[in-house]
């Protein structure tokens, strides 16, 4: 399989569609383009520092810059996101996580500057900064986007989210959209690898949702898959990165603090300000005057006040991409260790500390039980015991995780399970999908 900037010919009237598989994922997203004789290309993004990447950060950035006199909204993705976020974190809007927002019916629209936009707009206008990287224009193509089988939220709607999904490649100018459910997507790449019928689990651990299916899959047949079950978790590796703040970062941040109301007893401070460090999108909310200053207003009686200047600290000056960069650092060099530092500063705060393999699956040990509890409501919609099972594909950066890992190994055993492609599997199988 190549990589590489595509660059495709020029079409005509009678030139086929170009066919690409789009895994528009709550951290990354990722592009594969299709040929007719089922090779496929990952595409590579390039990078402000010259080099490229097969995986774009799912991040928007609006800012505003006078042109002639009038204010005009200028935009940028990925690491040209960030880059323009660094450059003027105060004046910069840094939209994150827009994925995690569609089955939300609560959610409709946002204030960026002086205009109202709604989430099909801003995913679209992502979508089109995406693709100008490619240099692929949207209406030359046939899509096929991933989409999970439970979108994230606890009062997720699945046909609201995917509704809003296909509106939102519509407004970015694709002319035909498919939807396909991301592990089967996942399947179908990992079908490539087999040379006889096999009935496969695919587990697809993306930033947002962890999603299960399991499907009978035949080399020599051309219908593709029979799918047998499947099932979605709404949480995945934000929930693992949020362990690590909750239980390391959290208390430089006051949360064990307490203060005082007119000198009375001791009241702890509110914990929902700890609980929107969970994402990045719930801590750039908390960035408005009514916040900081209640936070502000805390601090003055509080018993560590200075923790609560560094909680302040932390969202005015939006810090919080570094800090979960940090994060996420951590929790990778986990998968291969027994110990990682977690090293995080800001102005009046300097965390360096080393965060156990041990301490972290007891952490994350909740979590994992309730992946268990959807690989086992997957193993009874197909109506199969686990040793019914051929083979395991593990997909996504979560399933390098030891304990993610000894969960599947414990039910189907070593020999069974693979794991590959974690960033790209997904888009690879759309774009099979759609030949």
């Amino acid at each position: 399989m190549a990589s590489g900037h595509y660059f495709p010919p020029a079409m005509t009237i009678s030139a086929r569609p170009i066919q690409i598989g789009i895994d528009f994922g709550t951290t990354n997203s990722v592009i594969v383009i299709a040929r007719p004789d089922r090779t496929i290309q990952t595409i590579s993004f390039p990078l402000p520092d010259g080099g490229s990447s097969q995986t774009c950060p799912t991040l928007l950035a609006l800012w505003q810059e006078m042109e002639g006199g009038r204010r005009l909204l200028q935009r940028a993705v990925g690491a040209y996101a960030v880059e323009a976020h660094l450059d003027d974190p105060s004046e910069t809007r840094l939209i994150m996580s827009m994925k995690s927002y569609l089955a939300q019916a609560s959610f409709r629209e946002t204030q960026v500057f002086s205009q109202r936009l709604s989430l099909e707009n801003l995913i679209a206008t992502f979508l089109r900064e995406l693709m100008a990287l490619t240099d692929i224009t949207p209406a030359e193509c046939h899509v096929t986007v991933g989409r999970p089988v439970h979108f994230v939220g606890e009062n997720a709607d699945n046909a609201l989210g995917e509704a809003r999904l296909r509106a939102a490649f519509t407004q970015a100018g694709f002319a035909n959209v498919a939807v396909m459910m991301e592990p089967e997507a996942a399947g179908w790449r990992f079908m490539q690898r087999l040379n006889q019928p096999a009935t496969v689990l695919v587990g697809d651990f993306g930033g947002g949702t962890s999603d299960f299916s399991i499907m009978r899959f035949d080399p020599a047949s051309n219908q593709g898959a029979q799918p047998l079950g499947h099932t979605g978790v709404g949480l995945a590796g934000d929930q693992f990165d949020f362990r690590i703040i909750d239980n390391v970062v959290a208390p430089y941040l006051g949360r064990d603090c307490t203060f005082r109301i007119m000198g009375g007893e001791p009241l702890p401070v509110p914990i929902e300000w700890y609980h929107s460090l969970a994402r990045w999108h719930r801590l750039s909310l908390m960035r408005t005057p009514r916040i900081l200053n209640e936070i502000a207003d805390v601090a003055r009686t509080a018993s560590e006040p200075e923790k609560l200047k560094s909680l302040i600290e932390l969202i005015r000056e939006q810090h919080g991409q570094e800090l979960y960069n940090a994060v996420s650092a951590t929790k990778r060099a986990l998968s291969s260790a027994e110990s990682a530092e977690l090293s995080f500063s800001q102005p009046g705060l300097d965390i360096k500390t080393t965060v156990s393999r041990a301490d972290f699956d007891r952490w994350i040990a909740p979590d994992i039980a309730k992946l268990g509890a959807g690989i086992d409501q997957a193993l009874s919609q197909a109506s199969l015991a686990p040793e019914q099972i051929d083979r395991v594909f593990l997909t996504g950066g979560t399933s390098f995780v030891p304990a993610v890992r000894q969960l599947f190994t414990s039910r189907f055993g070593e020999d069974r399970v693979e794991l590959g492609g974690e960033f790209v599997s997904v888009a690879e199988g759309l774009a099979l999908a759609s030949v």
